[in-house]
């Protein structure tokens, strides 16, 4: 039996994106088996080819010009140079456009137009061509022709007012997640939306374009939030590290550090109250159901704070792993990558770089069983495969 081919092997995808919602999209594709042309300006490239420190070190320690932040997103792909502003670029980029399936881009709405790359245009010569836009805030309504970036969306779209401790408390107020999660939760709904219009393609034959904004994707993430106040009429505001609609759920202090008890049923509760050694907790008919419990949140807290200082936060998460109860530390990146679960998953990948020697990668979470995702190529250099990308298209000469 001939071994199975990867899951996009065939699938060309022309990248214009860059930064991170973008690139997210188009590695998420790369992994996936798909060969994706990665364009970029000549002289230049991505802009967070520059978003350091820290830069990943050649074999003497010195800082070469590739940035972490590039790194974490452009696995697997091959990267072109093109000045898509000049005439001869915007064309070439329609010669590729010619023979491929996907296209990626994330300019601002209508920023293509001129350059004769928007999806009209790129329709009329290749109907079957998927065209995933990625902006701010879509191809419609008033918003449309602003940019829009994580931080701001964040703040916009209502994650920033659930996020943090409580106002009344010490530290309390708006804070923004630690990682840009609007930018990269649209670059994975890009990915599904993608995946849906190829599926789509193989009955009609033609492709289609695809509106995907951070905005929107910002507010459908927000999921039981969001239906917090739609079925109550209330706003939900921050809670620290406690859970809206379950307790409880949240951090304890230990008498020697801190971590996370995630009672998500009765029955964990019941369990978590047998470790505390404290069954009268899980019969008290104030605390009986995670509904009572809610209601009466402040009382069993406070009860469980007390008992929770009087052991050792290694002590409890043993304790309560064994009787099946939700929990563990809260690790900082470095105790995260030591940690034995995470070496067993092989989640630090090291691929071969042509400056560096290496380059450390972090594994994607898909794991098929017959078709195993591939670490083809770390992040590319700026510009490495573009006589290569031209001459197998046919192209050469035209830079």
């Amino acid at each position: 039996m001939s071994e199975r081919k990867a899951p996009l092997d065939g699938i060309r995808v022309l990248d214009l994106s860059r930064v991170l919602a973008g690139p997210w999209c188009s590695q998420n594709l790369a992994d996936l088996g798909a060969d994706v042309i990665k364009v970029e300006r000549p002289g230049m490239g991505d802009d967070t080819r520059g978003w350091g420190p820290p830069f990943l070190k050649d074999a003497d320690g010195n800082d070469t010009s590739e940035a972490a932040y590039y790194l974490s997103t452009n696995r697997n792909k091959r990267s072109i140079t093109i000045d898509i502003a000049s005439p001869e670029g915007a064309e070439l980029i329609r010669d590729i456009a010619k023979q491929s399936d996907i296209l990626i881009e994330n300019f601002k709405f209508g920023g293509l137009k001129k350059y004769g790359l928007d999806y009209e245009s790129i329709k009329a010569i290749n109907p079957k061509l998927i065209y995933c836009s990625i902006t701010g805030f879509g191809q419609t309504g008033p918003m449309a022709p602003l940019p829009g970036y994580d931080f701001m969306i964040q703040g916009m779209g209502g994650l920033m007012s659930i996020t943090g401790e409580r106002d009344d408390l010490p530290g309390g107020g708006p804070q923004k997640a630690g990682v840009a999660v609007t930018d990269l939760f649209t670059g994975m709904y890009a990915t599904v939306a993608v995946l849906g219009a190829l599926q789509e393609r193989h009955r009609s034959g033609l492709g289609q374009h695809i509106d995907v904004a951070l905005l929107d994707c910002h507010v459908a993430m927000l999921a039981n939030q969001n239906l917090n106040y739609m079925t109550s009429g209330v706003a939900p505001e921050r809670a620290g590290n406690a859970h809206q609609n379950v307790v409880p759920y949240q951090v304890f202090a230990a008498s020697d550090g801190h971590l996370i008890v995630a009672t998500g049923n009765d029955s964990q509760y019941r369990a978590y109250c047998q470790v505390m050694g404290r069954p009268d907790l899980a019969d008290n008919p104030d605390y009986v159901t995670n509904r009572q419990r809610l209601t009466h949140r402040v009382a069993l807290i406070k009860e469980l704070e007390a008992i929770m200082k009087t052991r050792t936060r290694d002590d409890w998460i043993s304790s309560l792993q064994k009787a099946g109860v939700p929990s563990g530390p809260i690790n900082n990146i470095q105790q995260v990558f030591d940690n034995e679960q995470v070496k067993s998953r092989e989640i630090w990948k090291t691929l071969p770089h042509p400056v560096a020697g290496t380059a450390p990668s972090t594994a994607n979470p898909i794991r098929y069983s017959d078709t195993p995702i591939q670490y083809r190529m770390a992040p590319p250099l700026l510009g490495q495969h573009t006589d290569q990308i031209l001459e197998e298209l046919g192209l050469q000469g035209r830079k």
